[in-house]
């Protein structure tokens, strides 16, 4: 529902009932993805589109058939795919299929919806979460999570909505739309749910200071996490697009008037990690002064304890707070024995997956901690 979430809003705002149909689920060659919508109002205008027009008519009469119905109106799940007899039915012509959920949505009785299109709307950083497949008595109940805030609505069962919110909070985190699958007891097992999560957040940022090999293989294994990673080194023969293909950006400027000029720019925030390859107090020290007073969610630095101490000594003499300094992760990464560019990579990233969630990185074997903590 974000690309029609200012239209919704408009609606709810005015206290207009609505029919809202969600693609919640694709396969092959669908021309939509999960999260597109039409929505339709009493008057019958119509915004959005599912499909791009193959299967528009049929859902628009859906929509028409849950606004008709008054509330409380159950929502429909109905799948569209290709028809062997007579591919122009109401079907797609591409060869893939998709499934449609098709909710009323009165502004009145479902609170949790109208407040999660006003946060859309005015772009907050949030997250609806939908009931999308599961008993028929469950479809469409939904959850508004929002980073560091308690969820509204619910979804029938104190310990599903928890479950609920985490799974919905780290899509989030990631800046992604999609689903996932959890029990309807709020477990990983029994009778299955499946939840689809629209996010309203641009992906993470991935700050990696120093053009190094290490930084290739972190810029690879950012992207894959769901990081959009810039890498920045102040020398040019050295941080190029070519060297760095999974990196977003590669930026040749000093790292400490790169991260400033972001920091003024808006453009960092309590997701963003910052990473400082560069082995070298010329530029590390200064780019760390400054990430340590910003508000970021992770700021780690490569070397041995001797330069780690080193360097510590150095931001202490900048004027670096004791207790901004206690935020430092360095020697970076997790202990896990890595010695090549990938396996650095692989603990740099399992660390900060580790302060993201705050979780201990100790292993599962023999804990008694939950396998998936769950947020307070």
């Amino acid at each position: 529902m974000l690309d029609i979430a200012a239209d919704l809003h408009r609606w709810c705002a005015a206290g207009r009932p609505f029919a809202v149909a969600t693609v919640v689920a694709v396969s092959g060659s669908a021309p939509r993805q999960p999260g597109a919508a039409l929505a339709v109002d009493e008057d019958g205008t119509a915004v959005g589109s599912v499909s791009g027009g193959c299967v528009e008519a049929d859902v628009y009469l859906l929509c028409q058939e849950a606004l008709a119905a008054g509330e409380p109106a159950r929502p429909v799940l109905r799948r569209y795919g290709w028809s062997d007899d007579d591919a122009f039915a109401v079907g797609l012509t591409c060869g893939g299929e998709i499934d449609v959920l098709v909710q009323r949505v009165d502004p009145a009785a479902r609170p949790e919806l109208a407040a999660a299109l006003a946060a859309f709307a005015a772009d907050e950083v949030s997250a609806l979460a939908r009931i999308v497949a599961g008993p028929a008595g469950l479809l469409g109940r939904a959850l508004l999570v929002r980073p560091d805030l308690p969820y509204e609505g619910g979804l029938g069962d104190e310990r599903l909505d928890a479950t609920a919110a985490a799974q919905t909070r780290a899509l989030l985190a990631a800046g992604r739309t999609g689903t996932f699958v959890i029990g309807a007891d709020g477990s990983h097992c029994g009778e299955p749910l499946t939840l689809l999560a629209e996010s309203n957040a641009a992906p993470p940022r991935m700050l990696v200071f120093g053009a190094t090999d290490v930084a290739a293989a972190l810029a690879r294994a950012g992207s894959f996490l769901g990081y959009r990673v810039t890498v920045c080194d102040a020398r040019p023969v050295f941080t190029t697009p070519r060297r760095f293909p999974d990196a977003a950006e590669v930026v040749v400027d000093h790292p400490d008037r790169y991260l400033d000029a972001e920091a003024a720019a808006g453009r960092l925030d309590a997701r963003t990690a910052v990473c400082v390859l560069t082995h070298d107090a010329r530029f590390d020290v200064p780019v760390l002064a400054r990430a340590l007073r910003l508000p970021l969610g992770y700021v780690g630095a490569m070397g041995s304890r001797r330069t780690h101490a080193d360097r510590t000594a150095r931001l202490r003499a900048a004027g670096v707070p004791t207790g901004a300094l206690a935020r430092l992760r360095s020697p970076i990464g997790l202990g896990l024995g890595a010695r090549t560019p990938e396996e650095t990579a692989l603990s740099i990233t399992a660390e900060i997956l580790a302060c993201r969630t705050g979780a201990s990185g100790m292993p599962l074997t023999g804990a008694s901690t939950p396998i998936h903590a769950l947020p307070a």
